[in-house]
């Protein structure tokens, strides 16, 4: 089992750049995908992105191709997210998510969760 903690959260102007990073504990997130899901408040959660444990196999939502990047560092066992270009349908609480050799974008296929950020993006 992996333990998640997201970082970086916070308020931002429309157009304005956030970076979330998700550091991990546990033996198995070096052979896990991370991957970054969202929840709007009243809504379900979606998928943003998702990074393969290797390889460095990336795979976005088409919401966010483009403006956002996912990038992980197996040595420092963290991955983060950059988001350029914010907008105010960015507004959700992000979390960071891991699954065991298995490269998803569904969440439930992610057996760690993080606890989530803020992310609240203003016009």
């Amino acid at each position: 089992q992996v333990q998640l903690v997201e970082s970086g959260g916070g308020l931002v102007q429309a157009g304005g750049s956030l970076r979330l990073s998700c550091t991990a504990s546990g033996r198995t997130f070096r052979s896990s995908t991370v991957g970054w899901f969202r929840q709007p408040s009243g809504k379900e959660r979606e998928f943003v992105a998702a990074i393969r444990w290797i390889g460095g196999v990336t795979n976005y939502a088409d919401s966010v191709k483009g403006r956002f990047t996912i990038s992980r560092d197996n040595a420092k066992n963290t991955a983060d997210l950059q988001m350029n270009s914010l907008k105010p349908e960015d507004t959700a609480v992000y979390y960071c998510a891991a699954a065991v050799l298995r490269f998803s974008i569904n969440p439930t296929d992610f057996g760690s969760w993080g606890q989530g950020t803020q992310v609240t993006v203003s016009s």
